[in-house]
């Protein structure tokens, strides 16, 4: 997908370049826990400081339903994260529309760095409607004028249409004004896209999580794409179901099972299933655990893979050249279910010679909490949008921007 990118924007001097960017981390009372989606959008931000720019940020971060969620969701502390990282000052303005805002705008120097408040207050501080979730053309247009260049590098909402993507990169290149990528965004784009339709084989995918419900378009797409697909996580059960095999109290979709069913008819030995588990008598950290292979007992519930199945994943992943992650492999946030999960991270971070990637936000854990992470290829900033981008769906947010 060739789009233009920051790279490809000139005479940045002088020029209010708003960035769309995805601050959306986690906050309790006004301390972030997780700045990494920060730290992602350091080298677009760079960029255009050191070229000159101006640089606007636009962001959401969480869902507001009421006046009380604005208390604890505002982009204030990250504005004030964002200045310790770039070591500069970094203004705020506690609006994202009208007089304070374009006269905070129209003040900037060369090199400065501006944060508008959270662009979802939209959706509750007007008479209109959600207008930045439903995309309204002309807060779109209104965040537009703001600036003369547009840079989206927020590959977590890439898969919603908002006014502040889609929106204003549509009412930029109406008045012949770019809206290009940023770094972050094009790295989304090359590494999920390469990987999934120019990949160096072996290509395996490794699919976990819940329920078949949220996978099946990836797993479809993926199956026509792989060598082989791994599946691991509650939605195996559904599988297991699907062969004859008794789950007990684990997880089952009973409306995916002919779904499943069809999936492994499709699949013949592309598709690998655990051969062992690591059951339970209830779902708490304490329970009485077995590990058995192939009918899981009634009274127990599969919470993780077993050894077998770990050593199994393993055999088919070391002679891997691609390698697709994403969802765990058990109930990762019990530490007695995590170490399917874990040893899968594990494995990964030590798989030389591969082209290694991680989305979904258990996986994405587990490689920061094994310490790998600078050991694997990328790990991807998009909950929703990496899944939709694996299952091969145009993302609007990326749709939008100008081609090359």
């Amino acid at each position: 997908m060739a789009k233009q990118t920051v790279a490809d924007l000139k005479d940045i001097k002088g020029k209010k370049v708003l960035v769309r960017v995805d601050f959306n981390v986690p906050i309790k009372d006004g301390v972030i826990g997780d700045d990494n989606r920060i730290v992602a959008a350091l080298p677009t931000i760079q960029y255009i400081i050191d070229n000159g720019g101006k640089a606007i940020l636009l962001s959401h971060l969480g869902r507001i339903k009421s006046d009380e969620d604005k208390k604890e969701l505002t982009l204030k502390p990250v504005a004030a994260r964002l200045g310790e990282l770039l070591n500069k000052d970094v203004t705020f303005v506690a609006s994202n529309e009208g007089q304070e805002l374009e006269d905070a705008i129209n003040a900037m120097t060369d090199g400065q760095v501006l944060v508008m408040e959270n662009t979802r207050f939209q959706d509750i501080d007007n008479d209109f409607g959600k207008r930045e979730s439903k995309n309204d053309p002309k807060l779109g247009e209104y965040w537009a004028s703001l600036g003369d260049m547009f840079v989206n590098d927020a590959f977590g909402t890439a898969h919603r249409a908002h006014a502040s993507n889609v929106g204003i990169a549509t009412a930029m290149k109406a008045n012949n004004k770019p809206a290009v990528a940023g770094y972050l965004l094009e790295k989304e784009i090359k590494f999920l896209g390469e990987a999934v339709d120019a990949p160096e084989r072996p290509f395996v995918a490794i699919l976990g999580g819940a329920k078949v419900s949220d996978k099946i378009g990836v797993i479809e797409h993926l199956l026509a794409k792989a060598d082989k697909v791994i599946v691991g996580g509650g939605m195996t059960y559904t599988f297991y179901a699907a062969k004859g095999l008794t789950v007990g109290n684990s997880l089952v979709e009973e409306d995916k099972i002919e779904l499943a069913k069809e999936l492994i008819e499709k699949a013949g030995d592309k598709l690998v299933l655990p051969v062992d588990n690591v059951v339970a008598d209830k779902f708490a950290n304490d329970a009485k655990t077995e590990t058995v292979e192939g009918n899981i007992p009634d009274g127990y519930m599969a919470l993780d893979i077993g050894p077998k199945a770990i050593a199994e994943f393993e055999n088919v992943l070391k002679d891997a050249k691609t390698v697709v992650w994403n969802g765990p492999m058990g109930v990762f946030e019990m530490d007695n279910f995590a170490k399917g999960t874990l040893a899968i991270g594990e494995f990964l971070g030590n798989l030389s010679g591969a082209t290694t990637i991680v989305g979904g936000g258990d996986s994405t854990a587990a490689v920061k909490k094994l310490g790998v992470g600078d050991k694997l290829t990328h790990i991807s900033t998009g909950g929703g949008a990496s899944l939709e981008y694996l299952e091969g769906k145009t993302l609007p947010g990326i749709a939008a921007i100008s081609d090359k």
